[in-house]
C-alpha cells in the first residue's frame, strides 16, 4: 500500500542570496577565461545539483533580496550595519544567477521593502491550504528555522561549506534549541543576533535565553510574570542582576523580536507553476550557460541529472536547437576524429586556460554548427593571433608521434614489481607496529582523524602555527607533521609509512593491473593537457614516476627495453635557465653557459662575492634554490621556506640576487607589465598563455596571475616548445 505522503508534491523555495553568499565565502574566487568571477555561481549550481538529487522537487522557486532598504532598515538604522559592503564580484554573480534560473525555468520572486526571508515566510502562508504539498526552504543560514512546521514546512540548510547539509524538521529544531521553531524570534529578542546587528538585551547569554524560552515560549508570557509574579521567574534560577536586565530591557527585547520575526504577509502575487520544473527546463540553455562559465565537469553531471529528471515524465528534452545536442567523441567517423584532434589543438592554443577541450567545447566555438565550421573559424583565428607557427610547425606534427607513442607503449617487468611489493609490504607492516608501539595503541594510520586523535589528544604533541583542515580539524598533512618531527620519533615513522604507502598504492600495486598481455603499459599522452603547453599523461602518469628517494627510484627499474633494444634517456641540461638567459639576454648568464660553467656555482660567485674555488656546497644549493625560485615567481616568504633560516636572511639574499642581475630583474618585470597590458604572455616561438585573473579586482587572484605570468615565457619556451621541436626532429 502506498502511503498518502508519497503522493505529495514537493516545492523547494530557494533563499538565493543566502546560498550565493555562503558559496562566495566558502569557495575560492574562480574566474573563467574572460576574467569573470564564477566561484559563487559554481557554489549555487552545486547546491542546486544537490537539491535536485537529494530532494527530487516538483517545483523550484527562487526568492531574491533587493538592494534597497527594507521595513527593518526603516525601523532601525543599524539593522545589518555590521556587514561589510558587498564585493562587486559577488554582486555581478548575484545578477548573473538569474540567467541560470531562467534556463532552468525556475520562477523568481522579489518584493520592494521586504527581504527574501519574508517571501519564504509568505509563500507557505499562501499555500497553507494545500495539504498535498510539502514545502522545503533551502537556505544558507539559520534564520528561516522559525518557519518550520511539523514535516509540512522544513528547512534544508548548509552546515559547513556547500556540501554538508541537514534537513530540519520540527523535531530536529527542538532537539537543537530545546524549544519549538516559532519561538526563535523570542530567543533572538533576548540573545540578539550579531550577524544582523540585532541587539537583544545586553548581558543576556545563550544559556539564560534558552532557559527562559523553554519555560515561557513567548516574551509576552515571560514579561507577564516579570510584572505580576517575579518569584516564579526567579525560581528558574534567574538572579537579581539578570532579572533587572530583563525588566529594564523590555523595549530592546520586544523590538529585537520584531526585527527577527520573518513576515508572512509580503505583498507578492504568487502562483504555483502549472507544470513541474523538469517539464519546462531548457537544457540547451543550461549547457550554453555552463559552457560560458566554463564549469566543464559540473556541466556533464548536471546535464545527466536533468535528463534523468526529464525522462521521469516520459517527455522529450526541450532544446532551442536540435543540432546542438552533445555528441560523443566515440560516435565520430575517422575523418571527423582527425578534424576534432586539430580543432582541439587550435581551441587550446587560442584559450590556454581551457585545457583538454571537449567535443562540445569545440563544436560550439563562436556559435558554429558543425565540426568543419568550427575548425575553419578556429584556424582563421589562429592566423589572426599569429599562432600559425606554433600550430602548424610545433603542434600538428606531433599528432602521429603521439599516436605511435600510445600504440607502442613501454615494456614493464611485472615480476620485478611484484617482488618489490612483497618487500615493501613487509617493511610497511614493521613500521606500522613501531608506530603502534610509540602510540601505545593500535589505530588506522591512514585515517587523518584517528591519527590526529593519537598525536594531538593522546600524545599531546603540538607546535607553533599548526594549521587546521578545511573541516576545522587539526591537520596531519606532511607539512604540518614536519613541524613536529623533532618532538617525538613517531613522526619520523609516520612519514616513512606514508612514503611507502604512497609508492605501493600509486605505483607498485597499481601499475601491474594496467599492463596488457604483451607486457606493455600504454598510457594516455595529453597534448593539450596543460596551460603552459607541455605534455601531461594519465592512466598512469608516466611523467611522475618517483626519483627523489632511493625507494622511489627502484620503481624505475621496472621499465625495461624489449630484447634487442636499449632504453635510453635524453635530457636538456638546465634548459629553463638557458631559456632565461636567452630571453633576458643577461650577459653573465650567457657567458657562463658559453664557457661551460655550472650556472649555480657561477651565480653563487656573484651573490656571495667569492671566487669559484671558495663556493661551498651550501652556497651552490642556495643559489640553485633562488635560480629556479625566481623564475617561478617565488617571493621572500617562499624563498625562506625553501632555504631555511630567518626571513631577514632570505630578504638579503633576494635583494642581492637582483642587485647582481639587474637584467634578469628588468626582464621579469617587463613580462609582468606586458601581461597586465595585453592579458597574455608569449614564448620565444609565439605560444601564448592567457591570464584572465591578472585584471581581477581581487588582490590574491591578481597576484597569483602575475606570478604565473612571470614564468610562462621561460617555462613555455623550455618545457613546451623546445621539447616538442626536439621530439619532432628525433622522430624524423
Amino acid at each position: 500500500m502506498v502511503s498518502s505522503k508519497s503522493t505529495h508534491k514537493k516545492l523547494v523555495l530557494l533563499d538565493t542570496h543566502a546560498i550565493i553568499h555562503r558559496a562566495y565565502h566558502a569557495l575560492p574566487e574562480f574566474v573563467n577565461s574572460k576574467g569573470e568571477p564564477t566561484g559563487a555561481l559554481y557554489g549555487l549550481a552545486t547546491m542546486l545539483f544537490k537539491i535536485i538529487t537529494d530532494l527530487a522537487p516538483d517545483y523550484i522557486v527562487a526568492c531574491y533580496d533587493l538592494p534597497k532598504k527594507t521595513f527593518r532598515h526603516e525601523a532601525y538604522d543599524n539593522y545589518k550595519a555590521g556587514r561589510a559592503k558587498t564585493d562587486d564580484s559577488l554582486i555581478s554573480q548575484i545578477i548573473r544567477s538569474r540567467e541560470f534560473f531562467t534556463a532552468l525555468s525556475v520562477p523568481m520572486y522579489e518584493c520592494a521593502g521586504f527581504e527574501a526571508d519574508d517571501l519564504l515566510g509568505t509563500i507557505p502562508e499562501i499555500l497553507k491550504s494545500r495539504s498535498d504539498l510539502d514545502i522545503i526552504i533551502a537556505s544558507g543560514d539559520m534564520d528561516t528555522l522559525q518557519l518550520v512546521e511539523d514535516e509540512h514546512v522544513t528547512v534544508y540548510t548548509l552546515k559547513k561549506g556547500i556540501n554538508d547539509t541537514i534537513l530540519y524538521t520540527q523535531k530536529k529544531v527542538e532537539e537543537r534549541f530545546g524549544f519549538k521553531p516559532q519561538y526563535l524570534p523570542d530567543y533572538k529578542g533576548l540573545r540578539g543576533d550579531p550577524s544582523d546587528n540585532i541587539i537583544g538585551i545586553k548581558g543576556i547569554g545563550e544559556k539564560t535565553a534558552t532557559t527562559l524560552v523553554v519555560a515561557y515560549g513567548t516574551l509576552e508570557k515571560m514579561y507577564q510574570d516579570i510584572n505580576k509574579n517575579p518569584e516564579k521567574i526567579k525560581a528558574l534560577g534567574v538572579t537579581d542582576r539578570v532579572f533587572n536586565l530583563l525588566k529594564e530591557g523590555v523595549d530592546e527585547a520586544m523590538f529585537s523580536k520584531t526585527l527577527a520575526t520573518i513576515r508572512r504577509d509580503a505583498p507578492i502575487d504568487f502562483t504555483l507553476p502549472e507544470s513541474p520544473w523538469r517539464q519546462t527546463v531548457i537544457i540547451s540553455q543550461v549547457q550554453e550557460l555552463f559552457r560560458t562559465l566554463e564549469f566543464k565537469s559540473l556541466q556533464n553531471r548536471f546535464i545527466d541529472v536533468l535528463e534523468k529528471e526529464v525522462s521521469k515524465d516520459g517527455i522529450s528534452i526541450k532544446t532551442n536547437n536540435e543540432d546542438n545536442q552533445t555528441q560523443s567523441e566515440d560516435s565520430l567517423s575517422k575523418g571527423d576524429k582527425e578534424l576534432f584532434v586539430k580543432a582541439k589543438i587550435a581551441f587550446w592554443l587560442l584559450n590556454s586556460e581551457q585545457t583538454n577541450p571537449s567535443l562540445d567545447d569545440v563544436i560550439h566555438y563562436k556559435e558554429s554548427n558543425s565540426l568543419k565550421e568550427a575548425l575553419d573559424l578556429l584556424e582563421s583565428d589562429i592566423k589572426k593571433e599569429n599562432l600559425d607557427y606554433v600550430y602548424r610547425s610545433i603542434e600538428l606534427p606531433l599528432i602521429p608521434i603521439i599516436s605511435d607513442m600510445q600504440n607502442v607503449g613501454i615494456m614493464v617487468d611485472v615480476k620485478y614489481l611484484q617482488t618489490l611489493s612483497k618487500e615493501y609490504h613487509i617493511e610497511l607492516s614493521k613500521i606500522e607496529k613501531d608506530i603502534f608501539k610509540h602510540a601505545n595503541r593500535e589505530f588506522n594510520v591512514n585515517s587523518p582523524k584517528q591519527l590526529g586523535e593519537v598525536l594531538f589528544d593522546g600524545m599531546g604533541l603540538t607546535a607553533r602555527n599548526m594549521k587546521k583542515s578545511a573541516s576545522g580539524a587539526r591537520s596531519t598533512k606532511e607539512s604540518e607533521l614536519e613541524k613536529l618531527r623533532d618532538l617525538h620519533p613517531i613522526i619520523e615513522e609516520i612519514l616513512r609509512y606514508r612514503e611507502l604507502q604512497k609508492l605501493l598504492s600509486t605505483y607498485i600495486d597499481t601499475i601491474p593491473a594496467l599492463v596488457e598481455k604483451d607486457s606493455r603499459l600504454r598510457a594516455t599522452f595529453l597534448q593539450t593537457g596543460t596551460s603552459t603547453g607541455r605534455f601531461s599523461s594519465n592512466n598512469p602518469n608516466l611523467q611522475n614516476i618517483p626519483i627523489k628517494t632511493e625507494k622511489g627510484k627502484k620503481i624505475r627499474n621496472a621499465f625495461v627495453a624489449q630484447k634487442g633494444y636499449v632504453l635510453a634517456g635524453f635530457d636538456y641540461s638546465q634548459i629553463e635557465l638557458r631559456a632565461a638567459a636567452l630571453l633576458s639576454q643577461d650577459s653573465y648568464f650567457i657567458n657562463a653557459f658559453k664557457v661551460g660553467k655550472d650556472i649555480h656555482t657561477a651565480v653563487a660567485m656573484k651573490v656571495f662575492n667569492v671566487s669559484e674555488k671558495d663556493v661551498t656546497p651550501d652556497m651552490r644549493r642556495r643559489a640553485k634554490v633562488i635560480n629556479f625560485g625566481i623564475l617561478y615567481g617565488m617571493g621572500v616568504t617562499a624563498l625562506r621556506a625553501n632555504l631555511g633560516g630567518e626571513r631577514k636572511d632570505a630578504q638579503i639574499f633576494y635583494d642581492n640576487y637582483f642587485a647582481e642581475f639587474p637584467t634578469i630583474a628588468k626582464y621579469l618585470e617587463s613580462i609582468k607589465e606586458f601581461a597586465k597590458t595585453h592579458g597574455y604572455t608569449e614564448t620565444l616561438f609565439g605560444r601564448k598563455r592567457y591570464f584572465p585573473g591578472i585584471k581581477s579586482p581581487l588582490p590574491f587572484i591578481k597576484a597569483m596571475a602575475e606570478r604565473m605570468a612571470t614564468n610562462a615565457p621561460i617555462q613555455g619556451t623550455a618545457t613546451a616548445d623546445i621539447i616538442k621541436i626536439g621530439m619532432k626532429r628525433a622522430y624524423s
